[in-house]
Parts: C-alpha cells; structure tokens; sequence
C-alpha cells in the first residue's frame, strides 16, 4: 500500500486530504508543523509527502530541503494557497516533484497523487536493481591473493589513474573493472565495455570512435561510439591486446590529449573519460613481436593489478560454493541447497583450467541436476573427471 504524509498547518486541510486519499485506499499520516512531519519522515519512509508552502516557524521550502537532505528519494509534493512562479519554480529546483494550488482541485491532486506514485515505484525498483546489480559483480574470497587484489582496487578507485588489469580468462577482471568505477567519483556516470576481441579490426575504430553518415558503405547514419558513450564515466577496454596497431594508436592520442575523432570527420571531439584496460596476454611479448605499442603499454598501466587465478586460491572455494549457490537458486526461485563437506572437498580437488567462469558453470550443472543437498558423488558424476587432480 501507497504510504502517504500530509504536512499542513490547517487541520481542515489535514483532515480532508486523510479522508480523501484514505477513501482511495492510501494509507495518510498527518502533521500540523514542519519539524512534526521531519521527525516522522525520519521514523517512517514515505512513498508520496504532501506538504504546505507557508507554515509557521518552518515553512515549506526548508521542510523540502531537510526532506531530500534525510531521504533524498522521496517523491515530494508541494501544496499552497499564495502559488507564483517564482516559488513553484524554486520548489521544482528544490527537489520537489510537483507544485499543486490550493484550493486543491480533487481531479488535479488524485492525478498528482497517482504520477507521484508511478515515481516512487520507480526509483524503489531502480535502487533493487541497482543492488542486485552490485551483488551480481561483487568480488568474493578471503585468500591473501584477492585480499590484495581488493586492497589495491579501493585504493586507486577513487582516483582517475589508468588502470590495466591482467589475468587468465575467468579469473574475473571485469568484476575489478566494475569495483573500480563504483567506488569512483564516476559510479554515478556510465560505464561502458568494450570486447576487443569480439570486434572485426575493420570495425573496431567506428565502434570506439564513431563515425559519420557515408563514412563507409554501411554508415547510414551519424553514430556515437564508445568513447563519447562514455563521457563523465568510465570505459572498459577488455582484451585491449586483440586490438588492431591502427586503433590503438587513436586510443594513444585520446588518452593523451582526451580528444577524439569520428571515423570519416576532421572534427575533434573533446571528452573527458577514464580507460580501464584488461588482457590475457602477456603484452611485453605482444610488443616484442611488434603487435602492442610500447607507448600505449605505459600509459594504460600506471596501475597494474593482477587477478589470480582458481587454482591459486583454492581456499577460497567453500566461500565461492556458497554464494553462487544462493545466487543461482535465487534467479532460479527456488530455496538454496546444501552442499556436503566432502563435495566441497572434491571440488578443491578439481582443476580449473576456465578459473571462476568455469567454477560457476559447474555449481549450476550442481543446482539443476542434485537433490536438495550436493554430495561428493554428484560432484564426480556431474563435474568432468578429467578435471580431477587425482584419480
């Protein structure tokens, strides 16, 4: 149920907003003074605040400000009897949703009340998806390997340095890439990710770059690429050592002078974006067999962070069995299952050659084909036996 506050001073008006939206079937708390209502707008989270301009001792603007100061996602509607422009204006700035004038016009508010509602449910399911978002990329392990994995991302993010990630496949670099924008002063801007291996290099500068109508046979339109998708956020290079000599040393110049330049255009574009790199290779070969620019090596990797692979870390499975186990039976909607002892114990018998990617694959194959508690023997029989240590 929609849980409504009414902030006015006059208890008619109170009264008679309790009784109205009561009747549509919202539930109406009522305070007669401003700092009534902030204490129980500390006490209680509200979907919709109604609330007066002039009051006395607080009126209604410095009641809106401590409101989004306490609980800056709530829907707030501001109500008076003396509306101008000037103050509707003013509230909008504020942080309030709407401005209604009194004497409240029944149709008005109820449609008032219903878009406020629409609102509010939005932003609480955007803030769920938002945490369902951080746990699905949320680093787990206690080993001393990813203890310091975990130490040195919350120690550069909040910074603008350039970081280049590196690691086997499955190891789980782009989690790092994603903590690294989330705890920046960026989190709020986008993060944007970009294959480059999935890419044909005849393609991969207009994916990058963008390009412009008639830039080549298939540009029919004026397109945006990654780098100005990016802009105020961050962009994930992934696999940065599959890219093209050509490309990157466009990337070079961007990095350097935070400019780019869409694919048939002579128009620089000025953008402001932080590149995280990630790679598989070992890029000091890559650049002795000439396919990696040594210049574009230093500049993306004023911070090195190496993420380790499963087999380093086995430790850490019993956490890992754990959490993909209640992750997977919570997208699948079904209750988590038990897992023995000895199959956690199998598990860290087992060589994983795909790292973490792999792990979780196996623990899903787990979930779908086990009874409710995972033993030993369902390990042997479902996860490949040639992936066993010993026989």
């Amino acid at each position: 149920m929609v849980r409504i506050l009414v902030i006015d001073d006059e208890r008619s008006i109170r009264n008679t907003l309790k009784e109205i939206l009561g009747f549509e079937g919202y539930a109406v708390d009522v305070a007669e003074n401003g700092s009534m209502g902030l204490e129980l707008v500390k006490n209680t989270d509200y979907d919709i605040i109604l609330c007066d301009i002039k009051m006395p001792e607080m009126d209604g603007i410095e009641v809106l400000e401590k409101i989004m100061e306490l609980k800056p996602d709530t829907t707030v509607v501001m109500i008076s009897g003396h509306g101008n422009i000037d103050t509707a204006v003013e509230a909008i700035k504020k942080g309030a949703f709407d401005f209604i004038v009194k004497p409240l016009d029944l149709n008005r508010l109820l449609i008032t009340i219903r878009n406020a509602g629409d609102k509010s449910l939005l932003v609480k399911e955007t803030i769920v998806l938002k945490q369902r978002i951080n746990k699905q990329y949320e680093i787990i392990g206690e080993s001393p390997l990813i203890k310091k994995v975990l130490e040195m991302t919350d120690r550069v993010a909040p910074t603008d340095a350039k970081v280049l990630i590196t690691g086997p496949n499955g190891t789980g670099k782009e989690l790092v890439a994603r903590r690294l924008h989330e705890l920046s002063a960026r989190s709020e801007a986008q993060f944007i990710e970009v294959n480059c291996a999935a890419i044909p290099s005849e393609l991969i500068e207009s994916e990058l770059f963008g390009h412009e109508k008639g830039a080549f046979t298939s540009a029919i339109r004026q397109r945006k690429g990654k780098f100005e998708q990016a802009d105020g956020g961050t962009l994930f290079l992934d696999e940065i050592g599959d890219m093209s000599l050509s490309a990157q040393s466009k990337v070079l110049r961007a990095l350097q002078e935070n400019i780019i330049t869409r694919v048939g255009s002579d128009s620089p574009i000025k953008v402001n974006v932080r590149v995280i790199a990630a790679t598989n290779k070992e890029l000091s070969d890559e650049i002795k067999n000439g396919n990696f620019r040594e210049d574009l090596y230093h500049r993306l990797s004023v911070i090195l962070i190496n993420v380790p692979s499963l087999e380093s870390r086995k430790d850490d499975i019993p956490l890992l069995a754990g959490y993909f186990i209640d992750q997977i039976c919570g997208e699948y909607g079904q209750p988590p299952k038990e897992i023995e002892p000895e199959a956690i114990e199998e598990l860290q018998n087992r060589k994983w050659t795909g790292n973490i990617r792999e792990f979780r694959n196996v623990i899903e194959r787990l979930i779908i084909l086990c009874n409710k508690t995972i033993t030993r023997e369902d390990v042997r029989l479902y996860a490949p036996a040639e992936n066993s240590i010993a026989g």
